[in-house]
């Protein structure tokens, strides 16, 4: 069986089996990235300045909650280097909050109430909106959010960094995210929707 690479961008100390059913699989090698040392990836390094990952070097690129931490000028870069290192075939799947739903509990005064409970414990409005507050409080600032998106913005986004097939859904509560898988190449419907489902665990 080919293998593939498999770019885990801002993997924190996650592994490929906490990604999606897709990549969890002998047929993907995985290569941790990360800004933070202490989460010990295989290369360390920002999304902005992703250098030391080679152009077109890999098949896939799975960013969970990352694109986030960025300022809203940096995100065309980070989505630039993205598109840089995917080789012609290559594909990024990506989920980041949906600011669209979130918007409504603060309407609804409900800023620092509780939205959903994590594995890290209750999360409310404004964790999702600005960054985890108990890791930031602890030191790790690297958890602090700069910008966001809706899924029309997302999109949008995508498609100035030059991916051409993008599927996406944005979900409300309990979950409060976006999903997006965007391919360099031109895709059927058909083939579009199975990337997605295989590789969103949606």
């Amino acid at each position: 069986m080919e293998t593939k690479k498999l770019l885990h961008v801002g993997c924190g100390p996650k592994r490929k089996n906490s990604t999606s059913v897709g990549f969890n699989s002998d047929r993907w090698v995985e290569i941790r990235y990360d800004i933070d040392e202490a989460a010990e990836p295989d290369i360390i390094g920002s999304m902005i300045d992703m250098s030391a990952v080679e152009t077109n070097s890999m098949d896939a690129i799975f960013s969970s909650h990352n694109i986030e931490h960025v300022y809203p000028h940096e995100v065309s870069i980070v989505l630039s280097e993205f598109y840089r290192v995917l080789a012609g075939d290559g594909f990024l799947a990506i989920t980041c909050p949906d600011l669209k739903s979130v918007a409504k509990l603060v309407a609804e005064d409900r800023l620092t109430e509780p939205a959903y409970q994590s594995p890290a414990g209750p999360i409310a409005p404004i964790d999702i909106l600005y960054g985890h507050r108990v890791s930031m409080s602890a030191g790790n600032l690297y958890m602090a959010h700069r910008c966001g998106f809706t899924e029309k913005v997302l999109r949008a986004c995508l498609l100035e960094a030059g991916f051409i097939s993008i599927a996406s859904i944005a979900r409300t509560a309990p979950f409060f995210d976006l999903w997006a898988v965007a391919s360099k190449t031109k895709l059927s419907d058909e083939d579009l929707k199975s990337l997605f489902q295989e590789y969103t665990n949606l």
